[in-house]
């Protein structure tokens, strides 16, 4: 027997001698009882078992198998991965076929062998855990319009969800956050989640064009507008129709530029630099920035008014620091890109390097972990990136907390998502980790939050 000690096993049976002949057959399980109908589906409800064990014959009429049809169909409604296995004395093949055709994992007849009941009970929990981890990693490989953007992070999971739910929507977003915390990542997740996927995405930095140029490379030119206009130009904005315009660093747009933009966007229409034509131009309006625009504001730097245009939604992202767990499982898929990059073979992070990434503050956020990752696989001199390799100081950790409670919960919160992340993944290897067993493990993931 391989089961693991503690997991929940319900058994829905009426007759009290029975009930406890089966209950001491699995007394490697959490046994659960139920006698009825409303008794099971509470503990369903409650206990959320992966196995059920349960009779046909239920009261109020314990000769007919109507009231046990109509449990295991509520059962399979609440709980459908639940694997039910049918006990009962109404020994009937039509009832076996109905019941395993309706979802149940398996039938026996009464009276039945202990240890074949046994050794099905068993497989039974495996195959549940085996679906489940399935699921797991279908979901993290399953491809969507976030799938640029690796985190395990609440806050991040959260933010991810926002963004799908204003995809659909026309509203202007504005993306807060530190410089490299992945804004672009999740600008283009919005507009591959949108109707307007099948367009152009488009992305200019308002900080990294000098002030002079930045007018025409957003509203375009004609021919003879300066000198050196030799033919009439498409601006981005104009290039970005019904599409998605990106306007990275809007806080260092030139308050000049400002009023042109606020107009475009009351409008929807532009004029190009040194034309007097009205183009239209359809187009969903993302603009990031890592400076307070409210302060901006107060200084006279930037328009109240624009900046109520553009903030219809205000995402703020957290650095990479705040976003538990994130820095270790983004080193384990940067080291496996990097290492296919520079043709190093299949490379991995040792222990100490986990650890190092683990402490360290990361002030360039993921820009940063990403020049110290490419660094690192460059240099190991094996298939095994060492904390040397790494090269990063780790601070003391910080105590101020000593709300008990608070503190053993943030722990084991923070463990629980460490060891996921040190473990790629790969929950088994975690638990092992973390010295639980698999279902503890999954217990916390859903306690915390995680998925």
């Amino acid at each position: 027997m391989t089961a693991e000690r503690g997991r929940p096993l319900l058994i829905v049976e009426d007759d009290p001698a029975l009930q406890k002949q089966i209950r001491w057959s699995f007394d490697q399980y959490e046994a659960l009882t139920a006698e009825d109908f409303d008794s099971a589906i509470g503990q369903v409800r409650r206990h959320q078992p992966a196995v059920v064990t349960m009779d046909l014959g239920l009261p109020p009429d314990p000769d007919s198998v109507s009231e046990g049809f109509r449990l295991l169909e509520q059962i399979l409604s609440v709980a459908p991965d639940t694997k039910v296995i049918v006990v009962t004395g109404q020994n009937d093949r039509s009832n076996a076929l109905k019941a395993v055709a309706m979802g149940a994992y398996d039938f026996f007849a009464k009276p039945f062998e202990p240890e074949l009941l046994a050794l099905t009970v068993d497989r039974a929990f495996r195959l549940y855990d085996l679906q489940q981890e399935n699921k797991r990693l279908q979901a993290m490989s399953q491809p969507d319009a976030l799938s640029g953007l690796i985190t395990r992070d609440p806050g991040m999971l959260r933010i991810c969800r926002t963004i799908e739910k204003v995809a659909g929507s026309g509203a202007t977003v504005m993306l807060l956050g530190e410089s490299g915390t992945g804004k672009e990542v999740l600008a283009r997740g919005l507009h591959e989640a949108s109707a307007r996927r099948g367009e152009r995405f488009v992305a200019i930095n308002c900080a990294a064009i000098p002030d002079n140029l930045l007018e025409s490379e957003l509203f375009g030119y004609e021919r003879g507008a300066f000198t050196g206009a030799a033919k009439t130009t498409s601006g981005k904005i104009e290039m970005a129709h019904r599409g998605t315009l990106m306007l990275d660093e809007i806080g260092d747009l030139p308050y000049p530029l400002q009023a042109k933009l606020l107009r475009f966007l009351q409008e929807r229409v532009i004029e190009r630099v040194g034309g007097r034509q009205e183009i239209p131009v359809d187009v969903r309006v993302v603009c990031a920035t890592h400076q307070d625009l409210t302060t901006l504001i107060s200084e006279g730097k930037f328009r109240e008014d624009l900046y109520y245009r553009l903030a219809e939604i205000v995402i703020d992202i957290p650095p990479l620091r705040d976003r538990s767990g994130d820095a270790a499982l983004l080193a384990h898929a940067l080291v496996k890109r990097f290492s296919a990059e520079q043709n190093r073979g299949t490379m991995t992070l040792a222990e100490d390097a986990v650890r190092a990434i683990e402490r360290h503050r990361w002030a360039g956020n993921v820009r940063e972990l990403e020049n110290c990752i490419k660094r690192a696989v460059i240099m190991a001199d094996g298939n095994v990136v060492t904390g040397a390799d790494i090269g990063l100081l780790t601070p003391s950790d910080d105590e101020s907390d000593l709300d008990l409670r608070k503190i053993r919960e943030e722990a084991e919160k923070r463990a629980v998502i460490s060891a996921l992340s040190r473990a790629n993944g790969n929950v088994v290897r975690a638990a092992e980790l973390l010295a639980i067993s698999r279902p503890t493990l999954y217990d916390l993931m859903h306690r915390f939050g995680l998925k």
